[in-house]
């Protein structure tokens, strides 16, 4: 039986994830990208039921306490997010590339929890948090706070930097960089 593989984009916020990985989409329209839940408050722009599902707290905290999520995270203030389980087996048995956007602790939860997989993971590396606290304020409005509370994760989600299997760069102005190189690692894994 040919299995898939399920590749997991990590990277402080604001590294150009969701980017990369809505480029992603159009050049691997049969690879599979499971949808996060998320409390979050939608971001203009933002389709429900397109990279996130918009939820209340108590909705999901139930499905939590249900089973239902592979991980979930709270950060940010309490915002939670994470990943149904429905959306991981079915396609990796089917042999394709599931593709997912996770924070460095969803991947060891989803290694452990999917170790029956090949599993890799992908670096995006912003460059430094000067530059990446530009990009930050320059995409949506954001508190004194939470700016602070994204310097502290960014410092510490950049020392996953050296677990992962492949690292792209992604600094300002590196964009069409990072999609080549992106692209290049998920046609090798893609075999």
């Amino acid at each position: 039986m040919t299995t898939g593989t399920l590749v997991l984009f990590v990277g402080p916020p604001g590294s150009g994830k969701g980017t990369l990985k809505a480029f992603v989409r159009a050049q691997f329209p049969e690879a599979v990208f499971p949808m996060s839940w998320t409390t979050r408050p939608q971001r203009p722009g933002e389709i429900d039921g397109d990279t996130y599902h918009f939820v209340g707290g108590d909705a999901f905290k139930r499905a939590a306490e249900a089973g239902e999520f592979f991980e979930w995270v709270s950060l940010d203030g309490g915002r939670l997010y994470g990943t149904p389980k429905s959306q991981y087996i079915p396609p990796l048995e089917a042999g394709k590339l599931v593709i997912r956007e996770v924070e460095p602790q969803g991947v060891h939860s989803l290694k452990a929890l999917l170790s029956a997989y090949p599993i890799k993971t992908i670096f995006i590396d912003p460059g430094t948090w000067d530059d990446l606290a530009k990009r930050i304020i320059a995409r949506a409005p954001i508190s004194a706070e939470e700016l602070e509370s994204r310097r502290l994760r960014y410092e510490r989600e950049m020392h996953f930097k050296n677990e992962a299997d492949f690292v792209i760069e992604n600094p300002d102005g590196g964009l069409e960089a990072a999609k080549h190189n992106i692209v290049d690692v998920l046609k090798s894994l893609a075999k």
